[in-house]
């Protein structure tokens, strides 16, 4: 992988600092999405039927994000780079998904999602802007 494209997902200096410019590594925040990700799933599935097969959605979707962004840190190439972090990104349309419904259907209030939800919608942007730029390089 290139200089270039290190700093696009934030790879940290010798000080740890990231390179781009100060932003939350990509890799970092989608954990951290999926640590929040799991902690919800676990209140949800304590309740039996619906919320609990939304819950088993929602964990697969929202914890795929991080894996497939931690997988594509070993690309094999710009396009294997490039995939991985497609899926992710569809991983995470998916799991917004899942949170809106959860809302919609009032099995979990919008005010306690709304953090979620909008993380996500930021997910989604910089994982979007990522294949963007790298899809741009491979031309």
């Amino acid at each position: 992988m290139k200089e270039e494209e290190r700093s696009v997902v934030g790879v940290r200096n010798a000080k740890g600092e990231s390179r781009n410019g100060g932003k939350r590594d990509i890799c970092e925040r989608s954990f951290a999405f999926a640590g929040r990700i799991v902690r919800l799933c676990q209140t949800l599935d304590e309740t039996r039927g619906v919320s609990r097969t939304l819950a088993n959605q929602l964990l697969r979707s929202g914890t795929s994000i991080g894996a497939n962004v931690e997988e594509a840190q070993a690309g094999q190439s710009r396009a294997d780079f490039a995939a991985k972090y497609s899926i992710a990104c569809k991983e995470a349309r998916e799991t917004h998904y899942w949170l809106r419904l959860l809302v919609e259907t009032r099995i979990v209030p919008e005010e306690r999602l709304a953090d979620l939800r909008d993380e996500s919608d930021q997910l989604i942007a910089i994982l979007t802007t990522i294949i963007k730029k790298t899809k741009e390089k491979t031309k």
